[in-house]
């Protein structure tokens, strides 16, 4: 019965927050009802759409009202017009987390929370070791000659280092995030990092600020911890903080030290706190009695960033502000909305079906869209082309982008024949990109991204619905109704063409060489090291034979714990160098070698 009265309340909650708009009844595509859906989805009531919380709920329901009334089909889970799955929302400490030091028979006992914080990419694990101040925790390139690690040992222990650089903006710089400093003091053997604040009053003197959720595991114990409380520490076995950074800043030479008679006990414990989305989809039977059977699907995520905050994906991280996501993709999922209004209006002329997908989760790594390729509610070899919209809201000068042409050979002349309000078309041939249309690339079939590029206000809250193209959007999607159409109703399917990719190579070296293995990441995986969904065609992962599903945790010598971890040591290989990849296939582990690509030209 509680069940039943929390559902009850929640629904209550959420109608009051549902807003009263008119429902919308012309089946042109026309730029007042998109600005209307784009005001709703960007509004602050939404709060940044943020998978699994409020605001993604409203958005939901809000998408599924209107395919409810535009007479599609419900195609989700129990005859509804969800797809539900569940994601790893958060990692926060648990109640088992203690610190204690320990210095010639006193022991000082730290607080969670108000003097320390276990960080959500640390491993759950108890150590009783001593500990070592390791400076900056840099250990560079032995030619800038600066290693904090040069003169002490930490295997097996924990090191405390200090945030940022001694050059601050210098070239130590790059050397110096939290995933860096983490992966260095594992690699040199330690068990454990804690992490110091700057000073109160200044920048990075919080112990949240560190956090990053989207790390994983990092295979070591990993904290933050407040000036204060290790400043006060150091005074008691004699010596300065303040003083000892200082020296370090002025002279960019390590000062680290390994302190005798110093003992940690500590315990680290990391909840995973699951949380539930969904997909919102909705069917358009075609007429055609074989034809029918073969559907196209129009995407678009319609998720965003929340409310901001460290390890959201924001550049304005420091803002806890609505990031209202009005062209990211507030845009897109108008554009489904507005095309699944138009072929309603059509229905009785389309040979094939089309299905609508509004995808949940593609901000945390296209997770909507792989979910429902790992789940398909129609058959995926029957699915003759993925049209996804991610940021169309923001068209300059006429100009489109439209990739995944090189996915079919039909694909770049209709678009051409097509395009009566003449765009300026950039035509890219690679079906991989940063969007949903990658989960079904994958999978063989035939995709069509569009998008109007970057802008400045992108992933920040400035991103607003009074700065859309509302004009430049209607044409976009206008070309899309065209081109939908001419697929759904002609009588060959697209046949599905793999593409050398052509985008640049995900990282760049110290020298500032773009290197390139070539894999495509499953965001979606929870497992240690770096699961992949695929390698490009023609690729160094490709010559070595690595496959989807493959996890790498070994690369170029290095241990891989998480993305993170290969994407720092990818960094600081070179273009032709050869490299060493132990991947685990199932049970098995499998030793693969490549040689490593520079940067192909555009």
């Amino acid at each position: 019965m509680k069940y039943l009265l929390l559902s009850i309340l929640t629904f209550i909650v959420l109608l009051q927050c549902y807003p009263q708009i008119s429902l919308i009844t012309s089946p042109d595509i026309t730029q007042e009802e998109i600005k209307q859906h784009i005001r709703y989805l960007a509004s602050d009531s939404l709060e940044g759409r943020r998978s699994g919380e409020k605001g993604d709920s409203l958005a939901a329901m809000y998408i599924a009202e209107r395919f409810k009334k535009f007479g599609l089909k419900p195609a989700g889970d129990g005859n509804s017009y969800f797809q539900k799955f569940s994601f790893i929302s958060k990692r926060i400490p648990g109640p088992d987390n203690k610190l204690n030091i320990f210095i010639n028979g006193i022991t000082l006992d730290f607080k969670l929370h108000t003097d320390y914080k276990p960080l959500s990419f640390s491993i759950d694990t108890t150590l009783n070791t001593s500990i070592v101040f390791a400076g900056y925790g840099i250990s560079a390139p032995e030619s800038l000659k600066y290693d904090d690690y040069k003169n002490i040992n930490v295997s097996g222990k924990i090191v405390a280092v200090l945030r940022y650089s001694p050059d601050t903006t210098g070239i130590l710089s790059q050397y110096s995030s939290v995933m860096a400093k983490t992966f260095t003091a594992r690699d040199k053997g330690a068990a454990g990092i804690i992490f110091l604040t700057n000073p109160r009053g200044t920048e990075g003197d919080n112990i949240s600020s560190f956090d990053d959720p989207r790390m994983g595991n990092s295979g070591i114990s990993v904290l933050a911890m407040q000036w204060e409380a290790f400043s006060n520490l150091m005074k008691k076995i004699g010596y300065n903080l303040d003083s000892i950074r200082n020296k370090i800043n002025s002279s960019l030479t390590p000062n680290s030290m390994d302190f005798a008679g110093v003992n940690v006990s500590l315990q680290t414990q990391i909840l995973k706190i699951s949380a539930g989305t969904s997909n919102v989809v909705g069917f358009l039977e075609g007429n055609d009695p074989v034809l029918k059977n073969e559907v196209l699907i129009i995407g678009a995520h319609f998720d965003h960033l929340g409310m901001g905050g460290e390890g959201s994906g924001s550049l304005r991280p420091d803002t806890l502000a609505p990031h209202h996501g009005a062209d990211d993709n507030a845009s897109g999922t108008a554009g489904v909305l507005e095309l699944a209004q138009y072929f309603s209006s059509i229905r009785d002329s389309l040979k094939r079906s089309i299905l609508f997908i509004a995808f949940s989760g593609e901000e945390l790594g296209v997770l909507g869209s792989s979910y429902y390729v790992n789940n398909p509610i129609y058959p995926l070899d029957k699915t003759i082309l993925m049209i996804n919209m991610d940021m169309i809201g923001r068209m300059k000068d006429s100009i489109l982008v439209i990739e995944g042409m090189g996915t079919s050979p039909l694909f770049e002349e209709i678009v051409k024949i097509l395009n009566y309000d003449s765009l300026t078309l950039r035509l890219k041939p690679d079906g991989i990109g940063p969007s949903d249309q990658v989960s079904f690339y994958q999978k063989d079939i035939p995709v069509m991204f569009f998008f109007t590029n970057l802008h400045s206000d992108y992933h920040k809250p400035s991103d607003t619905w009074d700065k859309i193209n509302y004009s430049g959007e209607q044409k976009i999607l206008k070309l899309v109704s065209r081109i939908a159409t001419r697929l759904l109703n002609g009588d060959q399917r697209p046949q599905f063409t793999k593409v050398a990719s052509t985008l640049p190579p995900p990282s760049t070296t110290r020298q500032g060489n773009r290197v390139s293995l070539g894999i495509i990441p499953d965001f979606a995986g929870d497992t240690p090291g770096m699961k992949i969904s695929g390698a490009r065609p023609d690729s160094p992962a490709e010559r070595a034979g690595l496959k989807a599903d493959d996890v790498i945790i070994k690369f170029a010598g290095k241990e891989i714990k998480n993305i993170y971890d290969f994407t720092y040591v990818l960094g600081q290989c070179q273009p032709g160098q050869e490299v060493e990849i132990v991947v685990k296939r199932g049970t098995e582990e499998i030793t693969l070698k490549t040689i490593l690509e520079g940067k192909k030209s555009d």
